[in-house]
């Protein structure tokens, strides 16, 4: 009987010290369903996203030369005003090129409204995302405000710091099933201001779009936040892709799989240190 006891006994410690039990079981299916989460929601970014360097300075400050972005793959008929989007456009370059739609099909975009800034169907948007010029680089620039002040200089900038819609005049209707892209640093931009002598005034088809830019992945992970300007124009923003649930589901798996895995251990350890209590210990 003594021994059938001590081995009972045993038995129960062993379920408790990490090496049995149903602690031991649920550790198991912590560390299963994290290597599940984990791998998943890489498989499932890898399918979704695409990452792309971008080398040139056209689109800052939102995006720098060298910056890496992650681009959630799409179909052209998904594209909003407002999007910063991948396309490949033959007439533009062999290569990808990241720019912002600001107008799509039915659009009339013009620059500039009242203040200097761009219009879309006649509504002025508010641009916090493109460069801001110096007030001593705008009160020298070309853009088609009035330059402020009292001096008896002939500058055209705005001279107020605030961003230049366009140091080029333009009024475009767009096609249907086309859009119009334009850089974020406008003073030094190639987009659809540099085509408008071309057939569809610079504008580029919907189907040469395969991607939206998410996020900037390095060198800071940072998602890109849809303008609100865009927001009362009929058909508004676009969504954001499911990049924070995959970035969510990754911790989560990860977290599970540490914490599944230590558990036995810490148990094992916290085991030993209640076994070598003195004898009277309560």
């Amino acid at each position: 009987m003594g021994g059938t006891q001590e081995s009972g006994t045993e038995g129960i410690r062993g379920g408790r010290d990490g090496r049995g039990g149903l602690g031991n079981v649920l550790s198991g299916v912590a560390v299963a369903v994290g290597f599940v989460l984990f791998l998943g929601a890489f498989v499932w970014g890898a399918l979704v996203y695409q990452p792309y360097t971008v080398p040139t300075d056209s689109m800052m400050p939102t995006v720098n030369p060298g910056d890496r972005v992650l681009a959630q793959r799409i179909d052209g008929g998904e594209v909003r005003r407002g999007d910063v989007v991948v396309f490949t456009d033959s007439m533009w370059s062999d290569s990808p090129m990241v720019k912002r739609v600001v107008g799509i099909g039915g659009d009339t975009v013009k620059c500039c409204g009242e203040g200097g800034r761009l219009t879309v169907n006649g509504k002025e948007l508010d641009e916090p995302y493109i460069e801001h010029t110096k007030p001593e680089a705008a009160a020298t620039g070309t853009g088609t405000g009035t330059a402020t002040g009292t001096g008896t200089g002939t500058g055209t900038g705005t001279g107020t710091g605030l961003g230049v819609a366009s140091d080029t005049p333009f009024e475009v209707t767009v096609p249907e099933g086309n859009l119009f892209l334009l850089g974020d640093r406008r003073s030094a931009s190639l987009d659809s201001r540099a085509h408008l002598q071309e057939a569809g005034q610079g504008t580029v088809a919907r189907s040469a779009v395969h991607a939206r830019v998410d996020a900037l992945a390095w060198p800071s992970m940072t998602m890109l936040e849809r303008p609100g300007t865009y927001a009362s124009l009929p058909g508004g923003t676009s969504k954001p892709g499911p990049l924070r649930l995959q970035l969510a589901a990754v911790l989560a798996g990860a977290a599970l799989v540490v914490l599944g895995a230590a558990y036995g251990p810490v148990v094992r350890v916290l085991g030993r240190g209640r076994r070598r209590e003195p004898a009277g210990a309560r």
